[in-house]
């Protein structure tokens, strides 16, 4: 068996926060900037991009509630999960068009969709398809589908999937905050599967999806152990996904298939980096030849796990994988 090598791996701070931010889900704009949810302190963020260098993240909104997800289901048009998943359970979605936005002005988020009461905690989040989106209940055990209107101004929300893999662990020996079940979640339109992490479970999941329907359109299925698995990138071509694992502080390389567990890797903090520390999701770059070389990683600084007691700043970071490698188009 040929396993696939491991890149050389450059890891950069391109943003800085305070410490015990909890930096919790990204998304890469069309011009190369960042958004970033800030889950506890229930903001959103800008940092300007290309993210190269070191810069200053600008305040997008204070929201009413803790906000996970985020997703871009329209150009600039972006859906935005918000839930009280530690307390009343209160959930629900809002739409945000930054289309025309500077950096500084203010916004008008909008609420399009409250979630009953099977709703427990939102957390990951991605787009399906045109005006579909698929979206993480980490205490529910679920995925619920939202189907959008033209231009997200209303949705609705049935559940899509549920398993014995996606459920939390109450009686887990772990502090707080109580493990999430499902947790990041992400769809291969090439390979057919959504694939998710379930942080309590320790496992990395696939869901076959119907490609006109775009329902589940199978059982999950099994692809690999990975403990502390949060939210994470895939790379079709390549045959991986690299997941960011909270807890341990290491973003890993996984095999999107079955049947290749043993062939997951350390891709970053194996030996500890101090940099790295708190990672909670990947999201790659924008620009020609960043996708499958360059992602974008966001952490908690040590908020949740702190090694050895130490809080650092949570961080936006550039990964990139083979630097100095010529880039394609």
């Amino acid at each position: 068996m040929t396993i696939a090598p491991l890149p050389q791996v450059a890891v950069t701070p391109v943003a800085h926060f305070p410490e015990k931010y909890f930096l919790e889900n990204l998304t890469v704009r069309a011009d190369g900037s960042v958004l970033i949810t800030a889950v506890l302190q229930k903001e959103l963020w800008y940092v300007p991009g290309p993210a190269r260098t070191l810069a200053d993240p600008v305040l997008v909104h204070t929201f009413d509630h803790p906000v996970t997800g985020i997703v871009e289901i329209e150009p600039d048009v972006f859906v935005l999960s918000l839930t009280e998943a530690y307390t009343t359970h209160e959930s629900h979605l809002v739409r945000l068009d930054l289309n025309g936005w500077s950096p500084g002005s203010p916004v008008d988020p909008a609420v399009i969709l409250t979630f009953d009461e099977r709703a427990r905690g939102l957390n990951g989040s991605c787009r399906l398809g045109p005006g579909v989106m698929a979206v993480a209940d980490c205490f529910a055990g679920l995925i619920w589908r939202v189907d959008l209107t033209p231009g997200a101004h209303s949705a609705t929300a049935r559940v899509w999937a549920e398993h014995d893999t996606m459920a939390d662990d109450p009686d887990s020996e772990i502090p707080w905050p109580p493990q999430p079940g499902i947790n990041g979640v992400r769809y291969g339109a090439e390979t057919g599967y959504l694939y998710y992490t379930s942080t309590a479970q320790k496992v990395f999941m696939r869901v076959p999806v119907d490609p006109v329907t775009l329902d589940a359109a199978g059982i999950p299925e099994f692809v690999a152990a990975i403990t502390d698995g949060d939210d994470f990138a895939i790379d079709e071509a390549a045959g991986f996904a690299y997941v960011a694992r909270h807890r341990a502080n290491t973003l890993d390389r996984v095999p999107l298939t079955p049947r290749h567990g043993s062939e997951v890797r350390h891709l970053a903090g194996e030996p500890f980096d101090p940099v790295l520390v708190g990672p909670s999701s990947a999201y790659w770059g924008c620009e020609p030849g960043d996708k499958g070389r360059v992602l974008y990683v966001t952490t908690d600084g040590g908020t949740t796990a702190p090694p050895a007691g130490v809080v650092r700043n949570a961080a936006l970071l550039r990964v990139e994988l083979d630097p100095g490698a010529p880039t394609g188009t």
